[in-house]
């Protein structure tokens, strides 16, 4: 495939001591020749180039880099140029470059793109490639540095092989019935797959779970209005994040933060009061707290007496927290209720400060317990987890039909192998495609 050659920032944006052009492209190397008036450099050896505009006059001096394909990250000829930061002469630079009329602005991702039509990398390492650049926390880097070093993309790889080795088997057996196949092939061929689904579904076990760590975890607050949701939030954050009075009503839409916690990303969301009311506005936002309570990993309850506990007690689920806000009107008549649901609860003060440490801590525990590191390779986005579903789906055709024609069953082994090998990008849809790299910055 024949690129076009292309130019990008990829450096951060911003005013720095030094900022680094990429050009990428089969004519890469005749740009950095127009521009520099001199000959090519060694590859792979920073040289120092002055850089010329088309009349000639210095436009920056460049610490340059050029790498001969195929050995470069986009597999493309490649060269770097490592000018002066300053946003004019960045611009500068950019232009003298696209005043040559060989190569033009790259699109986001277009780099990573490139480097994945040339073999590069497969598709699971460039969606790695593109969370490492946008992680946040230790958690992320971790999960993200996996995906981008293989790890998936070599297991979605042995998953089909393993399909492939018993289309083999049944495909000789359809071909060749009459040589000497060893006999029971067609039950060995079933425990395999049946082996290769319970593999398949540990690992969809473990996709909600990484999803969490890429996208962070959801915590939602929930309970009568002046509960004291907006306060744990802003003390919880260490900021004014959501406005705190006592009229009844304050907060009517959702207010949701986000705060690292344990190297962890977690959105934590205050919500509307939860009451008897006939106001269309504050209906409206009780109706969008409670759709995000269904939708959170976690919900933490506040209430200060039993008469606020009943919209509350609801929503909850096993393992959510319920939070005495009032400590005085802690209720010993609904313990026994409240246990047998399995929801830990906590008493809490958060104005004074009082139980904020032993909230900080319980989160802590829930959120390191549902987004601890796992040994499988983590299926981290949700085309991922569609794939792996598919394929078990086509599997568990073969298995509820052990007695089907062998090229039935044949046939379903391939749609198992098309989903798995759609994982790395073995077999893509070209929109599948465009939608990955169309999430990376301009410069990858």
């Amino acid at each position: 495939m024949v690129h076009d050659t292309i130019i990008a920032l990829a450096s951060g944006a911003g005013r720095a001591g030094v900022a680094v052009l990429r050009l990428s492209g089969p004519k890469s190397a005749e740009v950095l020749r127009l521009i520099s008036r001199k000959k090519l450099p060694e590859p792979r050896i920073a040289t120092l180039f002055s850089l010329y505009d088309a009349q000639g006059v210095e436009a920056d001096k460049a610490l340059v880099l050029l790498f001969i394909a195929p050995n470069s990250f986009t597999g493309e000829d490649v060269v770097e140029l490592h000018i002066h930061g300053g946003r004019a002469n960045l611009e500068k630079v950019m232009q003298i470059c696209l005043d040559t009329g060989l190569c033009r602005l790259a699109m986001p991702g277009e780099f990573s793109r490139q480097a994945f039509d040339n073999g590069k990398m497969d598709l699971t390492e460039a969606e790695g490639l593109c969370d490492l650049i946008e992680a946040e926390t230790e958690a992320q880097r971790k999960q993200a540095l996996r995906l981008m070093t293989g790890e998936l993309g070599e297991l979605s790889k042995a998953w089909r092989l393993s399909l492939i080795e018993c289309l083999a088997q049944l495909e000789a057996y359809i071909d060749f019935p009459d040589e000497d196949i060893p006999g029971g092939l067609i039950q060995t061929v079933l425990l395999n797959i049946t082996d290769l689904k319970q593999n398949l579904s540990k690992h969809l076990e473990s996709a909600k779970q990484a999803q969490r760590v890429r996208e962070g975890f959801r915590v939602v607050l929930l309970g009568a209005p002046n509960s004291g949701k907006s306060t744990l939030l802003n003390a919880l954050v260490k900021r004014d994040a959501s406005i705190v009075s006592a009229i009844a009503g304050t907060t009517r839409d959702i207010v949701e933060v986000s705060l690292i916690l344990d190297g962890q990303l977690v959105w934590i969301a205050d919500t509307a009061g939860l009451h008897e009311s006939d106001n269309d506005i504050e209906r409206e936002g009780m109706r969008r707290a409670i759709l995000r309570a269904e939708e959170a990993d976690l919900r933490i309850g506040l209430v200060s007496g039993e008469s606020e506990i009943a919209a509350t007690f609801g929503l909850l689920r096993e393992g959510d927290i319920l939070a005495w806000s009032k400590t005085d009107l802690w209720s010993p008549k609904l313990q026994g209720r409240i246990e047998k649901a399995g929801i830990a609860q906590i008493m809490i003060a958060a104005k004074s400060g009082s139980g904020l440490d032993d909230m900080q801590r319980m989160l802590s525990e829930v959120i390191g317990h549902e987004s601890r590191e796992f040994e499988a390779a983590p299926l981290t986005r949700e085309r991922h987890k569609v794939a792996v579903e598919s394929a078990i789906d086509a599997i568990d055709t073969i298995l509820q039909n052990p007695s089907a024609p062998a090229e039935l069953t044949c046939e379903n082994i391939r749609m198992a192998a098309r989903n798995l090998a759609a994982i790395s990008g073995e077999i893509g849809v070209e929109d599948v495609l465009d939608k990955v790299f169309s999430s990376f910055c301009i410069g990858k």
